[in-house]
């Protein structure tokens, strides 16, 4: 059986021996054994375990990375498969989503997202739901300066035009693909100027991010039935 020290283990992996120790003490890989002078020494299964969740990711959020390793500790490989499978569910979603957006920035006549016909005014309540994110996250930009709101002359009540919906739209596509706050900004001032070209620029580098994004989950899953059919030997 070939055995690894944590500093062998470490250089093979490119990473530090804390980051090892950090996964053993996170519950993610399976019981590190000792020698009989209680030094820790990794096998060719540790090795595996490693391997699969340096790979995960780079394609998931480190959350999602744990829960799968932790599932698969416990035998659970089902569940960890689903959970996986439903991670690839949601990237699909984010796709459909950023070109949804996309053709709607090109379109002249916006008076309709998703078949609904949009009013001149909406709450934050009807805007958060139009555009599928919570209504905290709107307030946020609003505070940041990237979305503005009106008020309701007769309750106060925040009141968003098409236009500011469409920001929110723009932002809620990009914001896990592209940009940072600063970077926001300046595409949505685009927006307000109409410099399509830029906008369809940033929506394609976001489309490449995805599909990055994506290759690196299917090498991940490849490097995670490895680990599996290591595990079922």
């Amino acid at each position: 059986m070939e055995t690894y020290t944590p500093k062998q283990m470490a250089d093979a992996l490119n990473v530090s021996t804390t980051t090892l120790r950090r996964y053993e003490e996170q519950n993610l890989i399976p019981a590190v054994p000792r020698t009989e002078s209680n030094h820790r020494f990794y096998t060719s299964i540790h090795f595996q375990a490693f391997i699969t969740i340096r790979t995960l990711l780079k394609g998931y959020e480190i959350p999602t990375v744990y829960e799968i390793m932790r599932m698969i500790k416990n035998a659970s490989f089902e569940k960890a498969l689903w959970l996986v499978n439903q991670q690839q569910f949601h990237i699909q979603l984010e796709k459909q989503r950023v070109e949804e957006i996309l053709i709607m920035i090109q379109s002249t006549d916006f008076t309709k997202y998703k078949n609904r016909k949009l009013k001149k005014y909406m709450s934050i309540g009807e805007a958060a739901e139009i555009a599928g994110i919570n209504t905290s996250a709107i307030r946020y930009w609003e505070q940041e300066g990237l979305v503005r709101s009106e008020r309701n002359s007769e309750n106060g009540y925040r009141m968003f035009t098409i236009t500011e919906l469409r920001k929110i739209l723009v932002i809620s596509s990009l914001r896990k693909t592209v940009y940072y706050l600063e970077n926001m900004r300046q595409l949505l001032n685009d927006l307000e100027l109409q410099s399509y070209d830029k906008i369809e620029r940033s929506f394609g580098l976001a489309l490449e991010n995805l599909n990055y994004q994506l290759f690196h989950q299917y090498k991940g899953i490849s490097e995670m039935i490895k680990y599996i059919n290591f595990l079922e030997k």
